[in-house]
């Protein structure tokens, strides 16, 4: 079992003290569910508290509990605060690595151009990267906590719902090289205006090890982000602007994936992703420009991206036969805002055969919500010849539908996916997207279990 965190470690890094016997870990985890043998449990007091689940994760093999309450049994950690030696635990993870660092944020495309890069320095060296969206407060120490000694590359995936957030995620994580995917209306009734996001979104910048490497979309909000990078940073900007250092040349999309040619730093590159759409293809060139940051060949690494398929919930597409025919679902159930909803039409219109799109309620979006519901009905009125809609919110799109354009409307995700199953027919090409608040993977789960 290779050793993660020594004793000695794991006492300094979280400023704790072992009442009993000291012990080392080979991994971290914050849930008893899915710990590993000799990982380190750390009982953070959120929901429920995790205090109470020490004794099934000792049973189930951890080396020893982070708690600041010792229930007097079992190998422990006693810190004041366990959310707080996470931090330290996270920071001290990240300070003795010699790893190069990608932090990634925005409004969208953060989990996919994590796991581009992911696929990009894998073919470099080991590297470490979350396996979800481990970008908040809890995390994103997290994913620090568990980077290996030995990794070459790491990426972290920073997001945030309230101003402040991102700055301190940046303090530890302390990146090579930041990129910004986007700036769009998502959490914009939590933020309050555009700019407002693009001016949280900077503060990743803020984080930027010296001589670091900004990667920025080139658009309305460039200046905005440029003023927030150090002094001495080097500003690259994506997209398909002339003037973008890291430019897209050409995306021809098919229902399968989309062909990119693109000019990174002076490079021509070209690839084929497993994923339709020019988002994708934008991703994949603000993933190509940091991995050229971090000194890595632009074509050595197109050709590491190559194939990229898209994960579960964002996009990943595959055939499911129901009821003695077959459709093709676009899962697209993880989030969803404006953008990305646009995004994932344009994908859908691709496809032969009938279009059905099943959409949740977009949250976070305060007093902007019942417009940005409604100005999505003319967008899946152009693509959709039969849509289901549920939550509060989506209704006012249902309503604003042409009659042409069949829509089913119920209140909740598990309301509305028995209609989404029974109106299937052989060939339908399937489109589920809403918030992950809006629990859309109800949908794709009832949907899988009837195939």
């Amino acid at each position: 079992m290779t050793i993660l965190w020594s004793a000695d470690e794991l006492a300094i890094a979280t400023g704790g003290a072992f009442p009993r016997d000291r012990f080392a870990a080979s991994g971290v985890a914050i849930d008893s569910r899915s710990l590993g043998a000799g990982d380190l449990f750390v009982a953070l007091q959120d929901t429920r508290d995790g205090h109470d689940f020490v004794p099934d994760a000792l049973r189930q093999g951890a080396a020893g509990a982070l708690v600041s309450q010792d229930a007097g049994a079992g190998p422990a950690l006693l810190v004041e605060d366990t959310e707080d030696a996470l931090s330290r635990l996270g920071a001290f993870g990240r300070a003795r690595s010699a790893a190069r660092v990608a932090a990634v944020t925005g409004s969208v495309g953060k989990s996919t151009t994590k796991e581009m890069l992911r696929r990009i320095f894998t073919g470099f060296g080991a590297t470490h990267a979350a396996e979800a969206s481990f970008n908040n407060h809890i995390g994103v120490p997290l994913t620090l906590a568990r980077l290996p000694a030995d990794a070459a590359y790491a990426v972290v995936e920073i997001g945030m719902n309230h101003p402040g957030e991102i700055a301190p995620l940046a303090a530890i994580a302390r990146p090579h090289v930041a990129i910004i995917t986007s700036i769009a209306a998502s959490h914009i009734g939590l933020m309050g205006s555009i700019e407002a996001i693009a001016d949280e979104k900077a503060e990743v910048l803020r984080g930027l090890l010296p001589g670091g490497t900004a990667v920025l979309p080139r658009g309305p909000h460039l200046a905005r982000l440029a003023r927030r990078a150090p002094d001495g940073a080097t500003i690259i900007s994506f997209g398909t602007h002339d003037l973008a250092e890291a430019r897209l040349l050409d995306a021809d999309s098919d229902a399968g994936g989309v062909s990119v040619t693109a000019n990174i730093l002076n490079r021509i590159v070209r690839l084929r992703l497993a994923a339709p759409g020019t988002h994708m293809a934008i991703n994949a060139v603000a993933a190509l420009a940091a991995a050229v940051a971090l000194g890595l060949d632009a074509e050595a690494a197109a050709a590491a991206l190559d194939g990229f398929a898209p994960l579960p919930g964002r996009g990943a597409q595959r055939s499911l036969r129901i009821g003695g025919g077959t459709i093709t679902l676009l899962d697209e159930s993880y989030n969803a805002s404006g953008a990305s909803i646009r995004a994932a039409l344009d994908v859908l219109a691709l496809h032969p055969g009938r279009h059905i799109v099943v959409l949740g309620d977009m949250l976070e979006l305060g007093d902007y919500a019942d417009d940005e519901h409604r100005d999505l009905a003319a967008p899946v009125a152009a693509v959709a010849d039969l849509v289901f809609a549920c939550g509060e919110k989506m209704r006012l799109l249902a309503d604003d539908l042409p009659p042409a354009c069949a829509s089913h409307w119920a209140p909740t995700a598990a309301d509305l996916a028995p209609s989404v199953r029974d109106a299937l027919r052989d060939g339908d090409v399937v489109l589920v997207k809403g918030s992950l608040g809006s629990r859309m993977r109800t949908i794709i789960t009832l949907l899988e279990d009837a195939a």
